[in-house]
This record gives C-alpha cells, structure tokens and sequence, in this order.
C-alpha cells in the first residue's frame, strides 16, 4: 500500500473519530447537514453528484444501516458484494446497488471533504473505500491508455493489504484492532477481495471505452481525500 504522510489536522487530534480530520474550510462552515442520498447506478461520464452539493458541505453516508446479522470483523461490516473474485463476502443481489457502487458514485463528491461524520459501520467502510479510490487514481494518473492503466492495477492489487494495527494502515482508530490472528485474516481477505473488485468497477470509469482517459475521474487524483498525502 502507499505510503502515507498525514498533514497537520485542524481538529482535536485527541478524538479523531466519529469525525476524521478538520473542517473542509469556507465551504465546510457554510453547512454541515448531511444525509443518505438513494442508492443510484453508476455513470461513466458525469458526475451524479452536483457542484451544488459540494459547496453545501454535504457528506454522502451509505445507504447500508446497521445489521445484526451482518458478519463483522475488527468493526468492519463485511457486506455482500457484486463479484465474482473469490473472498469471504457475501453474494450481493446484481439488481442492486452495493457498498462499491456507493464508493464510486459518491467519490467526486465525498473526496473533497477532510471532515466524515461516522454513522454507521457501513460508513467506515465507504471512507476506506473512498481513500482507496483516491489511491488508485493515483496510480492510472500517467496511464495513458486503458491497457498501461489495468496493469498499474493489476500491481496495486498485488501488493499486501495492511488492518489495524499494522505500518500502513491509514485510518488508525477507524476499526478496532483484530482480537486473534483468525480476525484479522478475515478483515484482510475481505479488504482484499472489495479492493479488487472497485479496482475493476473503477477502470470502467477511468477510461472510455475507446480505452482513452476520461478527465472527468483522472483529474481527481490530485485530491487528497481526509487530508491524507499519498506518496
């Protein structure tokens, strides 16, 4: 995984959860409201989030509530997936939207911010995701064709995905830490299996189907999701 440099944070470095980072300047002070859009599939080109609902300082929060009969490991909800690569998750209905789905649509909108107010276990969920997407735009940033893009992929998926408690975590207090060495097997094999399968959705996004860039998802690998540096 990246290497991680945090920037110095605005808010109170004591507490920095159910809220992550400081405030998201001028446009952040103007509103802090935020509330769970309906779920909604997937566009290419432009953006289902409004320039509107940027500067209003709304947050975008998963749709998925809390649910007891959901599997959870080091506080991580392991939520059904739409996917065929082989991991721990269970198997989403295709006809609806999943956490990925909502990571995706949502990431223009919710990578602008450096303050997340935590929900639901299904919302830190959505923020790691949400910084993975920003990782991975990182690396297609000089990939200039669909092909050089899937493989700068294909390395990132190769390379060992840390949990809690471990160098290169980056959210440290965002799960709790694994409580036997069979938990955090179970995190890392679904952290995995979610990376992969985003990895995947988000290459649709990331290049036409000409296999060209779209500016409209690269020239967000300048930002920095939470505040976070990605070296």
């Amino acid at each position: 995984m990246a290497t991680l440099h945090h920037e110095r944070q605005r808010s109170d470095p004591a507490s920095p959860w159910p809220e992550l980072g400081g405030d998201r300047g001028a446009a952040g002070k103007r509103g802090r409201t935020s509330k769970t859009p309906p779920r909604r599939l997937l566009e290419k080109d432009e953006s289902l989030i409004s320039t509107a609902s940027i500067h209003c300082g709304q947050v975008y929060h998963s749709s998925f509530v809390d649910d007891d009969s959901i599997t959870k490991a080091c506080g991580c909800p392991l939520l059904p997936l739409k996917t065929h690569i082989k991991g721990p998750a269970p198997t989403s209905d295709p006809d609806k939207a999943d956490i990925v789905d909502e990571a995706i649509t949502f990431f223009r909108a919710n990578v602008f911010f450096k303050n997340f107010h935590v929900k639901s276990p299904a919302d830190k969920l959505l923020i790691y995701l949400t910084f993975y997407i920003n990782i991975a735009l990182k690396r297609l940033e000089g990939c200039r064709t669909l092909a050089v893009g899937t493989k700068a992929i294909i390395n990132l998926g190769l390379e060992k995905v840390p949990v809690p408690g471990e160098p290169g975590f980056p959210f440290p207090g965002l799960f709790t830490l694994p409580v036997s060495q069979e938990e955090a097997e179970l995190l890392r094999n679904y952290l995995k299996q979610i990376r992969e399968e985003t990895s995947g959705r988000l290459l649709s996004c990331a290049y036409r189907a000409n296999g060209f860039p779209n500016k409209w998802w690269l020239a967000f690998a300048k930002r920095k999701f939470m505040n976070i540096v990605i070296l």
